[in-house]
């Protein structure tokens, strides 16, 4: 191997994050041509994971570790959300126990990798796009071991569970999970809930957080808050809530 070869595996080595994908795209903005990575990828050093995707051989890597390339090297909008997110930042004794599926939020528009799509990792990915609440506020840093992941906030990933509902998540599950959240911000709160556009979501979330009597919830200004006009109906032969104009659940009216 010539000085300058092994000056650039060096190179190569000091800027991985051990545990993540390594992106072709990546590496080419980091100086390392297309034959020079075939090159590594022949001689043992990267090990391919899918169309313009390495990681180091031997190196165990989890669906973290390769949302972690997505978000700081193909800068992909892409985010942990919902129950992931919840579950994750320590709430996960609110919620039901067994095998869930990893839920990443992006907006509408944007795709995951055909590589990361493809791999086989431990968890089934459920990749949500949609556009109900504003880009990027509500966002929090979460280090994951060697690196940071962006993931949503309490307060957003509880929004996201009601989004889910009541067909990918069961309302009245969500509504335990609201009733121990005791500590969500009501500054962010008001900004998730002005900038949202489910009325679906804004109706059951106040509704909800009435029910539960969190101090937090005292902090809203409902004037700002577009509830939107006329009935909505959550599911068939419920309990209509005249406050917020919603037919739910008995189950959840009872409560």
């Amino acid at each position: 191997m010539s000085t300058n070869n092994g000056i650039k595996l060096k190179k190569l080595l000091d800027l991985h994050v051990p545990g993540t994908i390594i992106l072709a795209s990546w590496l080419e903005a980091n100086g390392f041509s297309y034959a020079l990575q075939q090159r590594y990828r022949k001689s043992g050093w990267l090990e391919s994971v899918g169309v313009g995707a390495f990681k180091r051989p031997n190196e165990m890597v989890t669906w973290e570790g390769a949302l972690y390339s997505v978000q700081q090297q193909a800068k992909l909008p892409v985010y942990i959300g919902g129950l992931t997110a919840l579950s994750m930042l320590g709430f996960s004794h609110y919620i039901r126990t067994g095998a869930e599926s990893v839920s990443l939020f992006s907006d509408l528009k944007t795709r995951l990798p055909a590589w990361f799509k493809n791999y086989s990792w431990e968890e089934s990915i459920n990749h949500i796009k949609t556009s109900f609440l504003s880009n990027g506020f509500g966002m929090e840093n979460y280090n994951e071991k060697l690196f940071p992941l962006t993931i949503a906030s309490p307060e957003r990933a509880i929004l996201e569970c009601l989004y889910l509902t009541p067909v990918k998540l069961d309302l009245i599950e969500t509504f335990q999970i609201l009733s121990g959240l005791v500590n969500l911000r009501p500054g962010i709160l008001q900004k998730l809930l002005e900038g949202c556009n489910s009325v679906k979501v804004k109706r059951l979330f106040l509704l909800m957080s009435k029910k539960t009597n969190h101090q937090w919830a005292q902090f809203l200004d409902l004037s700002s808050v577009d509830l939107g006009q006329g009935d909505r109906s959550i599911v068939k032969n419920g309990v209509y809530d005249p406050k917020f104009h919603i037919t739910i659940p008995k189950e959840l009216a009872q409560l």
